[in-house]
Order: structure tokens, then C-alpha cells, then sequence
């Protein structure tokens, strides 16, 4: 596929490129390939389309392959405890039960509070996250191409390469962090957090003069935590992918190359199986150290 029928700026666009679904005002896009007489809800065929369905655009790939290895998460994990054995532990237990003290030591580690749901969060975030930025190592050009047999024009098969499923997470965690700093601290205890520190006097004027201050700076570090969590798990993602791509396209520029190609690949998909598990290492530690520092009262 790489380089068949499409040069290789049009290759790398076309694969980072979702499959999107949107609501697309009239016009021609595509370079008169698709051409909407009335605006309406569909495929686009193309960036520019994609682009001019704005805001409210459903990726659908980003949502298809989430979800499905959302499933397929529940699904082994509840095999594994439905199968679970005091006796001599098959395969599947062995793995689940690795992973659960795995995370509860993780847990013990960073958080200090009293939470039944940080524990299961971990848990989730982590195995989610990994299975997602797994589909990296699958061939780029695999899923792309089956899906076009089938009349798919785009097919993005990594959600983490896609900063509306990075930010949709960061902001459910960063939602919790709000909710359980209101709720350990109360209102007041919040929101003195955000504007009696890190500067403060014993004179009330001084202090007052403060409070725009803290306030700054406090928010900024608030904001920051989502921002960081999504965009730092997006970038590394979409900067693997993007080597991927380069890699592909080295095989269609003859035999040399492509050999060469393929050594390089091999090397990077095993170098990136640390980076696939580390992203998801690390956004699962920093939601554990947001979450124990919304039950700190200060």
C-alpha cells in the first residue's frame, strides 16, 4: 500500500487521518470528490471535510477500537475471576493476579488516603491505556488496507494517537480531582487551596493583595494537570506512529531500502514496547498522585 497509488506526503496524511463522522454544511471538499448540495450528518472522505464538520465530529475509529478493547479488557478479567481457583492458578489467573498486586503495590506507594476506587481506577486506566497503545506494534498498513476493502476510507487503529480519546481521559481524571477535593476539604478548604497559598501574611491587607496571585499561580498548576496527562500520552504515541509510517514507506523504494526497512522496524517495535508500557505506567501513577493530593488538607 505504501506508495502504490499514493505519494508518500499523501500516504502518511491519509493514515493519520480518523475515520470521522460529522455534520458537513454544503460545498465541495476533496477536490470535488465529495460534493454536499445539503449539509447533513456523514463520512468525510478527506482532511478538509473532516475539518469543516468543526467541533462536534465523532471519530468514529478512536471510538470503535477504545471500546472494543474496553470489552475485551472486562472480558478476560471477568473470565479470570470467574475461573479463579485456590488450588494450582491456570495461565490467565497467574497474569490477572500479577497485575492486580502489581497495581495495589503501585497503590500503597502513592496514595495515602482511604479511596475504594483508586485501586479499581488504577486498574483500568493502566490495562486500557496499554491495550490501546499496543496497536502500534500491528503492521500499518494491515487494518488500513482490510478496511478499505470494505469501502473504509480511513482507519486509525491506535485511540491513543488521537488526542480526543488522551484528553477525554485526563479530563474524567481531572474531574475526579475536583470532586474529591471539594468533597475532603469542602468548598472553603477549596478554594483557600487556590488562593491562600503559596504566599501568605499575618497583615489581612497584604494578605488580600495575595489572593489574585495565588490564585494564578495555583490555577495554572490546576489546569496543567489534565493538560500534561493528555497531551504527554498523545505526543509519544503519535510521534511512534508517525516512525511507523516513515518505516513503511521505505519499502517501496526498493529492495535495499526495504530490507533496511525492516530491520529498523523490528528495532523500533521492540524499543517501543517499553514506550507503549511506560505511557501507561506513568498516566496511572500521576492520576494516583492527583487523586492522593485532592484528599491532602492543607
Amino acid at each position: 500500500m505504501a506508495g502504490d497509488t499514493l505519494t508518500s506526503s499523501a500516504y502518511i496524511k491519509h493514515h493519520l487521518t480518523n475515520l470521522t463522522y460529522g455534520n458537513l454544511p454544503a460545498g465541495s471538499y476533496c477536490e470535488g470528490h465529495q460534493v454536499v448540495n445539503e449539509g447533513g450528518w456523514q463520512l468525510a472522505e478527506c482532511g478538509e471535510a473532516a475539518k469543516a464538520m468543526g467541533f462536534n465530529a465523532i471519530h468514529l475509529d478512536t471510538m470503535f477500537w477504545s471500546i472494543i478493547l474496553g470489552v475485551l479488557f472486562l472480558y478476560f478479567f471477568k473470565k479470570a475471576a470467574d475461573a479463579v481457583t485456590t488450588g494450582v492458578p491456570g495461565g490467565l489467573q497467574n497474569f490477572a493476579e500479577w497485575i492486580m498486586e502489581f497495581i495495589d503495590q503501585s497503590v500503597r506507594g502513592s496514595f495515602s488516603g482511604r479511596n475504594s476506587l483508586v485501586a479499581p481506577l488504577s486498574l483500568t486506566i493502566f490495562i486500557w491505556i496499554f491495550l490501546m497503545n499496543l496497536m502500534d506494534l500491528v503492521p500499518v498498513d494491515v487494518i488500513p488496507h482490510l478496511s478499505a476493502l470494505m469501502g473504509v476510507h480511513f482507519m486509525k487503529v491506535v485511540p491513543t494517537t488521537d488526542p480526543n480519546a488522551t484528553f477525554g481521559m485526563a479530563i474524567g481524571v481531572f474531574l475526579l480531582v475536583l470532586y474529591y477535593s471539594i468533597k475532603i476539604k469542602g468548598v472553603g478548604g477549596f478554594v483557600g487551596e487556590l488562593t491562600l497559598q503559596p504566599f501568605s501574611s499575618t497583615n489581612p491587607l497584604v494578605n488580600a493583595l495575595f489572593i489574585p496571585v495565588n490564585f494564578i499561580l495555583e490555577f495554572v498548576s490546576l489546569i496543567a494537570k489534565p493538560v500534561s496527562l493528555a497531551l504527554r500520552l498523545f505526543g509519544n504515541m503519535y510521534a511512534g506512529e508517525m516512525i511507523f509510517i516513515l518505516i513503511a514507506i521505505m519499502y517501496s523504494a526498493g529492495t535495499f531500502m526495504g530490507l533496511f526497512g525492516g530491520v529498523l522496524q523490528l528495532g523500533w517495535a521492540i524499543f517501543h514496547i517499553l514506550i507503549i508500557t511506560l505511557q501507561a505506567f506513568i498516566f496511572m501513577t500521576l492520576t494516583i498522585v492527583y487523586l492522593d493530593m485532592a484528599h491532602h488538607e492543607h
